[in-house]
């Protein structure tokens, strides 16, 4: 599943390209997970402003009203001047006068949504909920540490919730808990500060190394130009069950958790 370096690299590999593009068609495929909820024919006309993130949605800025996208589970896109014929599993395409760009969606459980504005009740029932974005100056560590003060769920659970902190999905919360030596299983509330402060610079320095190698490509994962991902080889848990942990030897292990997968080590994630 794209996660958020995957979304923000994506959104960088084809913003600047689009911004100020005027949409000369739209077409939808088969259903996606939500409707539009706007006739593909009324985009046409409208200008493209400028293309954002909040967690793992796109925000495609138009002079009027904004379209919200979101990868779901295999979802990628495409940005080029031309494109193929579209394929049985390229379910949403806006023609522009700088390009097209194409969602190809196998599982179809991702989703493009139109809304008037942020403060649509359609928007906001898809972002209201998010937390603070990890990477942003409002991820503060104090105010995470109070937070996960009042969850008594396993700290994993509570970072893949995303209403703390947003975007950090099974990858990249295995990984930041293995560099701050937190087991998966430890109950959030039972962090101390100096363990919290200790997750949230983890946080923040695996996503930003998950975005300079481009994201993570397990399966199908590339940008709207087509560039895979490569912080997966580095990876030093996740997907790596059997396998010695590249820091102490022992055995990397695998256990659910609300039915994901988790990856951590025995020896060096003791906490």
């Amino acid at each position: 599943m794209p996660e958020l370096p995957e979304v923000e690299v994506t959104r960088l590999s084809f913003a600047d390209r689009i911004a100020g593009a005027r949409i000369e068609a739209a077409s939808m495929g088969k259903p996606l997970r939500w409707p539009l909820g706007i006739a593909p024919a009324a985009l046409q006309g409208r200008q493209v402003l400028q293309v954002r993130r909040r967690g793992k949605y796109l925000l495609l800025d138009l002079d009027q009203g904004l379209l919200l996208i979101h990868l779901g589970m295999s979802g990628s896109l495409a940005f080029a001047d031309q494109l193929p014929a579209a394929g049985p599993h390229d379910h949403f395409e806006l023609v522009t006068s700088r390009g097209c760009l194409r969602l190809h969606d196998p599982r179809r459980f991702g989703a493009v949504v139109w809304a008037e504005s942020e403060a649509d009740p359609v928007a906001r029932k898809l972002l209201g909920h998010l937390g603070v974005e990890p990477l942003g100056p409002d991820f503060d560590p104090l105010a995470f540490w109070q937070a996960l003060k009042a969850r008594r769920s396993a700290i994993k659970q509570v970072l893949l919730a995303g209403d703390i902190v947003v975007g950090v999905g099974n990858i990249y919360a295995s990984e930041a808990l293995f560099a701050a030596g937190i087991r998966p299983t430890l109950r959030a509330s039972g962090l101390s500060r100096v363990r919290a402060e200790r997750l949230h610079g983890a946080i923040r320095a695996v996503l930003a190394r998950a975005l300079e190698q481009g994201g993570s490509t397990l399966k199908d994962f590339s940008s709207a130009e087509g560039k895979s991902g490569y912080f997966q080889l580095e990876a030093m848990v996740y997907d790596r069950a059997g396998q010695p942990c590249r820091a102490c030897g022992a055995t990397i292990r695998t256990l659910r958790q609300g039915q994901r997968s988790t990856f951590f080590c025995p020896d060096c994630q003791t906490f």
